[in-house]
């Protein structure tokens, strides 16, 4: 594997194709607007997120076992490897870790596929502590996606992605793909249990809503959830349907969300980026040309970093991140 850092050059490589289907899609996105490639030579990005003391980007390349760090200036690094996957013999083809945020304490939380596990770690001291790992006693299957709630609430999802043999695998304990919420006393607790592949999630501004992902070529689409007082999630909705892009013959599924300060969801999906209204209105698109998996907002707030396959880039946008 060969890292390109590309950031810095004179000439910055960029990719993107700008694609509108709503008036509004040009309030956030500048119709010039393409996303421009800061690294390449991943095997495959994902869960971007903005450390905003210092200013610098972390991300997964979930089959290296690695995390990166990036920073405007000083380019690329190591940043922890083994990153989901501590095991001594080879594990699957996606160990390392996925989906990373920032808690309200400022530890990096961490998806860990290999280890099965939500764990938690301190920038300065190092040395990680497992958050959850079982659900009724039973181990998961290789935890996705992270978002943690105002009040502290964690809400994960637990596809079967970095299995060995993914869904088929032997080692399975769980048998179902959920989405699960870890209480403010640590309890595990199964919110939702009927979608075959949750992926990416994050909350409404106001935190009265869940957005979840589903990676299912059968059923690509996004869901929102009311979330209850008690943490819990009601009956979901259908938010929006990815499926007449899909067939379309644009390449990729529902991954990877966030959500602006008016509430619109950036989505990665069909083609790249979809840009969907509070209501379910697809806004427009930026097509990437490659398969994208993740997104999160960085700087101050107004760009958009995107995890795409192979390499990791930025966009500019006209609105500014939840």
């Amino acid at each position: 594997m060969t890292l390109v850092s590309l950031s810095g050059f004179a000439q910055p490589k960029k990719t993107g194709k700008w694609i509108q289907t709503d008036p509004r899609f040009s309030s956030l996105i500048s119709p010039d607007a393409q996303v421009e490639i800061l690294v390449e030579g991943f095997t495959w990005s994902e869960g971007p997120v903005w450390n905003k003391p210092g200013d610098f980007l972390l991300f997964s390349d979930v089959p290296e076992n690695t995390i990166y760090r990036w920073k405007e200036g000083e380019g690329l690094s190591t940043f922890l490897s083994p990153s989901g996957y501590t095991g001594i013999l080879p594990y699957s083809l996606e160990p390392g870790s996925n989906g990373l945020i920032f808690n309200k304490d400022g530890e990096l939380v961490a998806c860990e596929h290999g280890d099965r596990r939500i764990s938690k770690m301190p920038l300065q001291a190092g040395g990680k502590v497992t958050v959850a790992d079982n659900w009724d006693g039973k181990r998961f299957n290789s935890p996705n996606d992270i978002v943690q709630a105002s009040h502290g609430r964690y809400y994960f999802t637990d596809p079967p992605y970095g299995l060995p043999d993914r869904e088929n695998a032997t080692t399975r304990e769980i048998d179902l793909f959920g989405v699960y919420m870890v209480d403010l006393d640590g309890q595990v607790k199964l919110v939702v249990s009927d979608l075959s592949r949750p992926n990416g999630l994050a909350f409404s501004p106001d935190e009265k809503w869940l957005y979840v992902a589903q990676s299912d070529p059968e059923r690509p689409v996004i869901m929102k959830y009311p979330v209850l007082e008690n943490g819990l999630l009601g009956d979901g909705q259908l938010f929006f349907d990815a499926k007449p892009l899909a067939e379309k013959g644009l390449a990729g599924l529902p991954d990877g969300l966030k959500v602006d300060l008016k509430g619109n969801v950036f989505a990665t999906g069909p083609g790249g980026l979809m840009i969907v209204s509070p209501e379910g209105d697809l806004l427009g698109r930026i097509e990437t040309g490659m398969l994208t998996a993740n997104c999160n907002w960085g700087g101050d707030g107004s760009v958009l970093y995107i995890t795409a396959n192979h390499v990791v880039g930025r966009i500019q946008t006209q609105t500014k991140g939840f």
